[in-house]
């Protein structure tokens, strides 16, 4: 059976979700903190499809777990927090995570978001057996690895996948919503800010290395677009 980690220090969300999850189909696997989750994973590595991650938990904090989970694995993670500035959600996303949830919550809507992550993945997979070479870039998705002239470039899974959605479309103009839904998807309840500054951060890390003949552009007033001379 697929499993599912959950990590929170709380037992009582813990057997809430569980309850949720098994209705789901899904194997709950639970960790009451950080070290444990970790731990966790690494036991289970190939059959957790999805990680529901509290962020205040001992020993290690959420989204120390979320970094190190994404040096080595591109395995779902939502986050599970009573932290809702902006500036968390900004952070969890960036660092990896696919989606957000503020506490308190109703468990039936963390398993909707489960489902919408899900079938999101589903539907990449069949793409994500690509790879794109253009002037001195190269991504392959499959790998989620970025290259400029065979250098790897340290991006995180929704920068890559950013860089992936423009430059396979590189004569189309993206709008924030276009880049929102198709990145984040539909369910994600988010705004275009999250857009600007995922594309912030993916152009500074792009601009340590040399790439004149390609760049991210701003269309002022519509939104983004990958231009190049190849």
């Amino acid at each position: 059976m697929k499993k599912i980690l959950i990590a929170d220090d709380n037992k009582q969300i813990t057997a809430i979700l569980s309850s949720y999850a098994k209705k789901e189909g899904l194997e709950p696997v639970i960790a009451l903190d950080g070290a444990a989750a970790l731990d966790k994973y690494t036991q289970y590595e190939e059959e957790i499809v999805m990680v529901l991650l509290d962020v205040m938990m001992p020993k290690v904090d959420g989204f120390e777990v979320c970094r190190r989970l994404r040096k080595e694995s591109m395995v779902p993670v939502i986050m599970i927090t009573a932290r809702g500035e902006d500036y968390d959600k900004i952070m969890g996303l960036d660092i990896g995570a696919d989606d957000y949830v503020i506490k308190p919550f109703s468990a039936s809507e963390v398993m909707a978001r489960v489902r919408a992550v899900l079938r999101r993945i589903q539907v990449q997979e069949p793409a994500t057996k690509n790879s794109l070479s253009y002037a001195n870039l190269f991504i392959n998705l499959d790998k989620y690895a970025v290259q400029i002239d065979g250098a790897e470039v340290p991006l995180t899974k929704k920068e890559i996948e950013l860089l992936w959605t423009l430059a396979k479309n590189s004569t189309k103009v993206f709008s924030r919503d276009n880049l929102l839904d198709s990145i984040w998807g539909y369910d994600y309840f988010g705004d275009s800010r999250t857009v600007d500054s995922h594309i912030k951060r993916l152009r500074a890390k792009l601009d340590k290395y040399e790439h004149p003949l390609w760049d991210i552009k701003t269309i002022w007033g519509v939104g983004y677009r990958f231009e190049g001379n190849a």
